[in-house]
């Protein structure tokens, strides 16, 4: 049976400390619902932050890595995919995701929101940024979903996948 995998999409250096907090909890969240986390991998932001949430939960985790070896790889990855592809990257993970969580905005994550979009994927957004709930609202209404915080992002990520596959897992 095929595994769920959820993508947490979010800042690195630039993350706040709420994107941290979120992220964190979104890890744990997925892991204790039995998904498998995807994020790009680094030990940095909101990749960190959700990875370390999944690993205290006991979950898996993949790293989708920017560059050609492991060197800045978060120590909770389980599995590491080195792609030495930069920012071309992002198609991976969106790729590789059933569904996107958006935690946090920075250029990377409105790069992989867009990506997303294009390739026709579900994204929920859970940032405190209005801006860009409006931008990306108005780009893709049926497949982008605004969240106030972490329950609700993991509520609507159980939705999107039971329409899709009839079932949350």
């Amino acid at each position: 049976m095929k595994k769920i995998i959820i993508g947490i999409m979010g800042p690195g250096e630039s993350a706040t400390s709420t994107d941290l907090e979120n992220a964190y909890q979104l890890g744990q969240l997925i892991a204790q619902a039995g998904w498998i986390l995807l994020t790009g991998g680094r030990n940095v932001g909101v990749m960190e932050a959700a990875n370390q949430g999944a690993k205290a939960a006991n979950g898996l985790t993949i790293g989708i890595l920017p560059g050609n070896d492991t060197r800045g790889i978060s120590e909770s990855v389980d599995i590491a995919i080195v792609t030495d592809m930069g920012n071309a990257r992002n198609n991976i993970n969106i790729l590789s995701s059933d569904v996107i969580i958006a935690c946090g905005m920075g250029t990377g994550t409105a790069s992989e929101i867009a990506l997303a979009l294009k390739a026709d994927k579900s994204v929920i957004l859970l940032n405190d940024s209005a801006e860009s709930k409006v931008f990306f609202e108005k780009l893709a209404t049926a497949k982008i979903f605004v969240v106030e915080n972490v329950v609700e992002a993991i509520a609507q990520t159980g939705k999107i996948l039971a329409n899709s596959t009839g079932n949350s897992r």
